[in-house]
């Protein structure tokens, strides 16, 4: 969980360090199983009722009533760190950071048969977003409160702490998180455009309200939510996310209000001024200021390209800066790590490695180079920059210790995390208290007997000094943002190239059967699925029908209805469905969709159709992208 640190808008000194010898690895990195890792970190994080495909065992359900004194649904969505509470401001940021890795290396991530898991990663939060905005005007921003969970250390499946939430409203603004959840929403509704188009329209509907909101009732939203001020303090203010939400809402769109609104507002909110050395879930400018820059190679600049050339010298100065190439200089540990603040360090190196892949690729697209103050440099060099961090994150380090939980053999045991850090539920059931929770547990020197798998600990020191210990809470604790910008990394280092052009629109590939690793206890029970999506007119509920193995695979025999609700006939059907890994009957397949059969033209008012589909695999998820009531 976040300590609130200042923010310091100039820039350190050059750090200058003597040489030394790194231990030399025995090999390359494995990207791939780091990839698979980092992924499945989200699904520890995860609050609300687990899915049957949920692979970290060790977990259970949590948070149930979140919501529930407000009159509102907020169960869902995830712990940001090592504690029980869900802040909307970095949450968001993190769905941000997912979506954005997997538009850019999802191929990549296709290739190493993850991208199926990074969508449900970006999926798990979104849904809570919805739910954390039931009216254009109101966005629900924490629930529980960091002073009473930090009083106790508890699994999230027994907690006694307050489960209170709070809300931004027109009399109650917060424009940096009402802008950051717009962002949010944007950037997935671009991941699932292909793979479920009415979903995406849902979430691009949501991020429309969330802008028009932040915009029109301006404020730092920590002076509404006073009691996330300790923790997640919004230094920056809250104009660095009204440029954010913009940028993100024009690449989802390619709608010139926001285009416009990026120039004529970028020297008022200082996307054009302010020159950066850090970007994370407070501090956006590098972020704005790398979108832009991709926008204006991309010949989107049109009469603001003399503006957007302003964001890019300060997209090019931040490059720079860590590269140690600029006029100031981000500071280093004499390992070579991008240092910032002893306090979860890491969150800005994985968020800064990751803005400096991209920026590689995109200056490779367009047959460009960096211009720093030292001179120009290669695209290649600042993509070499970046793995050289990532390959600092996992073990090539004075200490040889990987700072990804579960990856090499010398990786933190003793991690500030609640739930890792006490016996899961599934072994005892027995209740743990506030404070019995720190008497048995916290103190005890000993491995955590659930292993978090992926997670990024907060790291080392200036001097690259860490020490494994749970109450280390600055250096042994995760957080979801961490891991979130690491994923395009990972996948770009893993699969390379894939040799297409981003500076261009996005295409994701299709997505790969995944591995479900089901547990028979937890198959899928015959009521209406929660990947179906209805409508007011048009229902889709789905059943399991029939079970059977076979050469030690589960098959499912999954039956399908859409019914007609309105008082018209239903015509021109079409039906997407996605995660379907086997045949299905009752459809016609057109394209990407699927239609009515031959023998069917129309549905009468009250009527269904069914189809079935046999997989071995949770349900696939139906949605209806069109249809004419007549």
């Amino acid at each position: 969980m976040e300590k609130s640190v200042g923010l310091c808008f100039s820039m350190a000194p050059l750090f200058l360090v003597l040489g030394f010898l790194l231990p030399p690895a025995l090999a390359g990195h494995d990207y791939g199983q780091a990839l698979t890792k980092s992924i499945l970190f989200f699904e520890a994080q995860r609050s609300g009722y687990l899915p049957g495909s949920q692979r970290v065992q060790w977990r259970g359900n949590s948070g149930l009533n979140d919501g529930k004194l407000n009159g509102v649904d907020l169960v869902g969505g995830y712990y940001d760190a090592g504690d029980n509470v869900k802040f909307g401001l970095p949450m968001a940021f993190t769905v941000t950071m997912l979506s954005w890795s997997i538009l850019e290396y999802g191929k990549q991530m296709g290739a190493s048969g993850e991208l199926g898991h990074a969508i449900d990663a970006v999926k798990w939060g979104t849904d809570y977003l919805i739910k954390a905005h039931p009216e254009p005007n109101v966005l629900y921003g924490e629930v529980g409160d960091g002073n009473t969970d930090h009083n106790c250390w508890q699994r999230p499946e027994d907690m006694t702490t307050s489960r209170a939430a709070y809300r931004i409203d027109p009399s109650h603004p917060g424009s940096d998180l009402a802008g950051e959840t717009a962002a949010a929403m944007a950037a997935a509704s671009i991941v699932f455009r292909r793979y479920n188009p009415s979903y995406s329209a849902e979430l691009l509907k949501h991020a429309y309200q969330l802008f028009d909101f932040a915009d029109k009732y301006r404020g730092k939203y920590d002076s509404s939510i006073t009691v996330a001020q300790k923790y997640y303090r919004s230094v920056s203010g809250y104009a660095d996310e009204l440029l954010w939400g913009a940028a993100w809402l024009y690449k989802a769109t390619n709608n010139g209000y926001y285009l416009n609104y990026l120039g004529k507002n970028g020297d008022a909110l200082g996307g054009t001024g302010w020159g950066m050395t850090e970007f994370g879930w407070d501090v956006k400018y590098a972020g704005v200021q790398t979108l832009v820059a991709k926008f204006l190679m991309a010949g989107k600049g049109g009469s603001y390209t003399q503006v957007f050339g302003k964001y890019q010298e300060k997209a090019e100065f931040f490059m720079c800066s860590c590269l140690g190439k600029g006029n100031r200089n981000a500071q280093k540990t004499p390992g070579g790590l991008i240092f910032r603040q002893r306090w979860n360090n890491m969150q800005f190196v994985t968020s800064a490695s990751f803005l400096m892949t991209v920026y590689s690729d995109y200056l490779t697209s367009a047959g460009k180079s960096l211009k720093c103050a030292s001179g120009n440099v290669s695209p290649t060099e600042l993509l070499s920059f970046a793995k050289s961090q990532v390959d600092y994150i996992l073990g090539d380090n004075p200490r040889a210790t990987s700072y990804m939980v579960g990856y090499g053999n010398n990786y933190p045991k003793q991690v500030h995390h609640r739930a890792s850090s006490i016996v899961s539920y599934k072994v005892d059931p027995s209740f743990i208290s506030c404070r019995g929770g720190y008497a048995t547990w916290f103190g005890r020197k000993a491995s955590d007997p659930n292993l978090l798998t992926g997670a990024i600990v907060g790291g080392p020191d200036a001097y690259d000094n860490f020490a494994d210990q749970r109450d280390n809470y600055e250096q042994t604790e995760p957080a979801t943002y961490n891991n979130a910008p690491l994923l395009g990394i990972l996948a770009r280092l893993h699969a390379g190239h894939s040799g297409y052009n981003q500076l261009l629109p996005v295409e994701l590939p299709s997505l790969k059967p995944i591995a479900a690793n089901l547990n028979p206890a937890a198959k899928p029970v015959a009521k209406p699925s929660p990947v179906s999506s209805s409508t007011k007119s048009i229902t889709v509920t789905q059943k399991v029908t029939a079970t059977w193995v076979q050469k030690g695979k589960i098959y499912y025999r999954y039956s399908t209805t859409i019914t007609n609700k309105s008082s018209k006939n239903l015509k021109n059907l079409k039906v997407y469905i996605s995660k379907l890994y086997g045949p299905l009957w009752g459809l016609t397949k057109s394209g990407d969709s699927y239609i009515f059969p031959s023998w069917v033209n129309s549905l009468g008012a009250g009527k269904s159709i069914e189809f079935v589909y046999i997989h071995s695999a949770s349900p696939a998820e139906v949605s209806v992208s069109s249809y004419n009531l007549v």
